[in-house]
């Protein structure tokens, strides 16, 4: 087998091995790689768009930096297109936080595989969890401490990119993470050494059972629940105890299991009171009282989750799916106002969260949340009478790419509840209903555990 051929734009070694051009690259700010590329190792942006398939003015505006901390760089958010910065530039994959690239595989079965963990590492040889069995080697003990942050560093990865990330992808990537963690657990360690791979390890099953029932995989992602409270009972790690019962009433939320969901909002505030997560869980809260038709519980609950939102300080990372993002807000609100029939407000705080869930490319950053608010827009418009308005934000809706199929269909049928109601002979509400139970078909197909 031949070697790949190289790119216009395939970054220099020099370049690779920079800290700012690797901390650009592992946040996924290409903007930033774009520029570092043309200063620090010569590549041309005319070069840099050959290779990645964008117009070379586009590559100029992305790689703009903020000027005087106003502006804002422009982002890109899709997975296929990272890819093929990714490839265009010959970045390794684990830079970026991605398993090895087709090119990389092809480069190494032409070599011999060296003894010396750093230098595969230089060569980009090493895959998200690779990394952190290759760091392991350099010492004799079973664990160290670079392998210990090289795992935390993917688990935060995977974290961040669980709002726009597919999720095939990322339930590969996951299980990878759970197969080497607790691989890791058989071998030799000190007792601090086991808790922080224990608490690795109840991370990437939270993060498995979010992304297990995305794809429908209902046993099986209470399985994954089941397993994190476990090891935060365990490890007596309270936040993720209380995202383990987050998890659990979204689960019951879903599933139209009202006592339980609370029941769950409940002993989640007992596992933690000092993380973030206690926001989500009153916005559970109040997306239930809802759905019951208690509107002072709902304003209670977002009265609450309002003032511990404020006590918090923004994060940096407001993508990492277990650190609440204010900007969340008004998708909380979007849903309880819907349900209360405030469409007005349920309808400007659905044109927020499309807003926010956009990037300045026009690519979704927040498709999941982009396609709840595309119902209630639908759901606005059915009430006030414009059923091509419902019909069309619906179908859109179900169209996303990026989807969690339980939380779409909640809304989804709310949409096809008001429009059957209002709009029982229109041919647009009978071919939204078959949509619907399309989706709901397909996602009654047992699947295995893992």
């Amino acid at each position: 087998m031949t070697e790949a051929a190289p790119t216009p734009a395939a970054l220099p070694p020099n370049v690779l091995e920079r800290a700012d051009v690797r901390s650009a690259i592992a946040n996924h700010d290409f903007g930033e790689v774009f520029r570092l590329a043309r200063l620090h190792g010569k590549v041309s942006y005319a070069k840099i768009a050959e290779a990645v398939g964008y117009k070379r003015e586009h590559i100029g505006k992305m790689a703009r930096p903020e000027a005087g901390g106003k502006g804002v760089r422009l982002r890109i958010t899709q997975h296929r297109k990272i890819l093929e910065v990714v490839d265009g530039l010959r970045i390794p994959g684990h830079l970026a936080g991605l398993a090895p690239r087709p090119w990389e595989l092809e480069r190494t079965a032409t070599i011999s595989v060296p003894e010396d963990p750093s230098t595969l590492l230089a060569q980009g040889g090493a895959g998200l969890w690779d990394v952190a069995e290759l760091l392991r080697r350099t010492e004799m003990s079973s664990i160290n401490s670079a392998a210990l942050e090289s795992i935390e560093q993917g688990i935060d990865q995977l974290a961040r990119a669980y709002p726009y990330a597919d999720a095939d992808y990322l339930h590969q990537r996951t299980r990878n993470g759970l197969q080497y963690v607790t691989k890791r657990l058989e071998g030799r360690m000190t007792l601090r050494q086991h808790r922080e791979l224990l608490v690795d390890a109840g991370w990437l099953f939270l993060l498995n059972a979010c992304v297990q029932y995305d794809r429908g995989q209902r046993e099986a992602a209470n399985l994954s629940k089941a397993a994190a409270l476990r090891i935060g009972d365990e490890a007596g790690h309270g936040e993720i105890k209380a995202w383990a019962w987050e998890i659990e009433g979204w689960f019951a939320l879903t599933q139209c299991r009202w006592q339980d969901m609370l029941d769950a909002v409940e002993a989640g505030h007992v596992a933690d009171q000092t993380h973030s997560v206690g926001v989500q869980l009153y916005a559970h809260k109040a997306r239930a009282a809802a759905r019951m038709g208690d509107a002072r519980l709902v304003r209670d609950s977002l009265d609450a989750g309002r003032a511990r939102l404020d006590r918090l300080p923004r994060p940096d990372h407001p993508e990492h799916h277990f650190i609440i993002d204010p900007d969340k807000w008004d998708f909380y609100e979007m849903d309880a106002y819907r349900l209360l029939g405030d469409d007005e407000r349920a309808a400007a705080h659905a044109r927020s969260v499309i807003r926010i869930s956009t990037g300045h490319d026009g690519t979704e950053v927040s498709p999941m949340r982009a396609a709840e608010a595309r119902l209630t827009l639908g759901v606005a418009a059915a009430r006030s009478g414009d059923i091509d308005e419902a019909v069309g934000m619906g179908t859109t809706a179900l169209a996303a790419d990026r989807k969690s199929l339980p939380s779409l269909l909640l809304v989804a049928n709310e949409l096809d509840k008001e429009l059957r109601s209002r709009y029982p002979r229109e041919t647009a509400s009978r071919d939204f209903h078959e949509q619907i139970l399309t989706i709901t078909r397909g996602t009654a197909t047992p699947d295995l555990p893992f």
